[in-house]
């Protein structure tokens, strides 16, 4: 009995353990938000917030430009999520349902590009920008975003088109269907749990990216991330309004999370099986 009890404690305990560890973190930058200053740099560490204020959340709202950061970022990320979903989903398909000469060694390269550190290839991304007078434009930013998510994308839409027996397609085109129709019709609508987990990754991927937008946009044509550095004074930084538009830039995050969470996790899952 002592056995059985101590192998359903520890993995509980363990989970708990872990889940203060990663949520402490996020709790802190929320309750930092509603902090007044005083409390903020009080060398007492004040966990709960007696006299809540939404000051920092004003400050951070009616900071310069926060809109216009606000429309690019939307509009970077959402455009990369869903070029990287055109071209993934037809490249997965191809991969998955036709026999072509390298199609190993494509499947090894979209692995290898999947590990490349993005990090590394900032300065030569910054040249070929230069080299085509495109900075400060949102059109590279949104163009290497796509780069970033696609090959996790072809790799997890290819398991899930693997997955629809052939036989569907082959009775749609029996009853007339074309090629196309019988993909749209047929193979297309078992792709949704692919298709959220893999708007998921690439939502919070474009959204969160930093080192490309930091030496490619300068001016108006900057993301949300750039704008979480500019919070400083003449005395510092202003821990308030940055712990507030940290919150600020999670939210988009959190609230697809859980529109997509259901069928995102389950699609994770499947993906990284079939095939």
């Amino acid at each position: 009995m002592r056995r059985s009890l101590f192998g359903r404690v520890w993995p509980n305990a363990t989970a708990v353990v872990l889940f203060v560890f990663f949520v402490f973190p996020v709790y802190w930058m929320v309750t930092t938000a509603f902090k007044p200053d005083l409390d903020i740099i009080s060398k007492t560490p004040v966990f709960i917030p007696v006299h809540g204020t939404f000051a920092h959340f004003r400050a951070a709202v009616h900071a310069a430009g926060f809109w216009t950061l606000v429309r690019n970022s939307f509009t970077v990320t959402v455009s990369a999520v869903l070029l990287s979903l055109v071209v993934a989903l037809l490249a997965a398909f191809a991969v998955a349902r036709m026999r072509f000469r390298g199609r190993k060694v494509f499947i090894l390269v979209i692995m290898m590009a999947q590990m490349a550190p993005w990090e590394v290839m900032t300065i030569s991304v910054y040249m070929i920008v230069r080299d085509q007078n495109q900075l400060d434009s949102l059109l590279p930013l949104t163009l290497f975003y796509m780069m970033m998510v696609l090959p996790f994308t072809v790799w997890t839409l290819r398991g899930f088109v693997a997955a629809v027996p052939k036989e569907l397609e082959e009775s749609a085109l029996v009853d007339g269907c074309t090629r196309f129709q019988a993909f749209v019709r047929i193979v297309f609508p078992l792709l949704a749990p692919g298709l959220m987990a893999t708007s998921l990754f690439g939502f919070i991927t474009a959204w969160n990216e930093f080192p490309l937008v930091l030496i490619l946009n300068k001016n108006s044509a900057q993301t949300l991330p750039l704008w979480l550095t500019q919070f400083q004074t003449n005395f510092g930084d202003d821990w308030g309004a940055t712990m507030a538009a940290s919150t600020l830039f999670t939210l988009p995050v959190i609230i697809v999370f859980l529109f997509l969470q259901r069928r995102a996790v389950g699609g994770l899952t499947a993906g990284a099986v079939k095939g």
